[in-house]
C-alpha cells in the first residue's frame, strides 16, 4: 500500500518523456525535495496523461493516468505549485472539473454520469 499524505501539483505543462530520475529531477527543482508520502503530479501540454511520482521514505513509485475520453482539468498558471486536498485529488483524476467542484456539483456529476 502506497501512503500519501499531500498531493502536489506541478502546475504547467511538464515532459514526461522521461521516467523517474527526470521527474525526481523536476520534483528537485520546484519543490526542493522529495518528502516521504507526498505525491508529485504532473501532466503533459494537452493535459491527457498524468504521471505521478511518490517517494515513499525508502524508494520511489511511479504511476501513469489516462483517461479513455478527453483530458483533465490541469492549471496551466506557473505562478505556483498546488496542493490538493484528498477529494480535490479525486476529482482531478475522474476528468471532473475540480477546481470549480464543491460536495453538491460532485454529487451532481456523478449523477449524470
Amino acid at each position: 500500500m502506497i501512503r500519501v499524505e499531500a498531493v502536489w501539483l506541478a502546475v504547467g505543462a511538464s515532459d514526461l518523456r522521461g521516467g523517474i530520475d527526470s521527474l525526481l529531477g523536476q520534483v528537485i527543482g520546484r519543490f526542493g525535495a522529495a518528502q516521504p508520502h507526498h505525491a508529485y503530479v504532473f501532466a503533459n501540454r494537452r493535459a491527457t496523461r498524468l504521471k505521478v511520482l511518490v517517494f515513499d521514505g525508502a524508494g520511489l513509485w511511479l504511476c501513469t493516468r489516462r483517461l479513455q475520453q478527453g483530458g483533465f482539468a490541469w492549471p496551466q498558471d506557473t505562478r505556483g505549485d498546488v496542493r490538493l486536498s484528498a477529494q480535490q485529488w479525486g476529482w482531478l483524476v475522474a476528468g471532473l472539473p475540480w477546481q470549480r467542484m464543491t460536495a453538491a456539483a460532485q454529487a451532481e456529476a456523478i449523477r449524470v454520469i
